[in-house]
């Protein structure tokens, strides 16, 4: 499993996680994609701007390897704002590639995306 070094951890003073210490003997958790009501609290909001915002300074628009990152995090952004980078996807690997779908991002995040990045 690829650490992705300099990544954030967590969203700083929440319990709201972005990357996992060690692989799953058991395989990795399959990632899937979750509805996200209007009605979310807005931690779970905060949440997700700051998740978007670490994969966009991250990565940017090159495709990323899953890796360490959180399959929960990603589920809530998965099949929206980060797609699968190639047909050959497999949802329960940690080596899978996944990449940012930058016209949905810049619409869901627009605050990340404002300086026209």
């Amino acid at each position: 499993m690829l650490k992705h070094r300099g990544f954030p951890g967590r969203l700083a003073g929440t319990d709201f996680q972005f990357v996992i210490r060690r692989a799953s003997a058991a395989g990795a958790t399959r990632l899937v994609a979750r509805e996200r009501y209007r009605d979310r609290s807005p931690a779970d909001r905060r949440a997700d701007l700051a998740f978007m915002a670490a994969l966009w300074d991250h990565f940017g628009e090159e495709p990323f390897e899953r890796g360490n990152l959180d399959a929960g995090r990603l589920s809530w952004l998965f099949g929206r704002e980060v797609v699968p980078a190639g047909p050959e996807f497999d949802a329960e690997s940690y080596e899978a590639l996944l990449r940012i779908d930058l016209a949905r991002a810049r619409a869901a995040f627009p605050d990340i995306f404002a300086t026209g990045d």
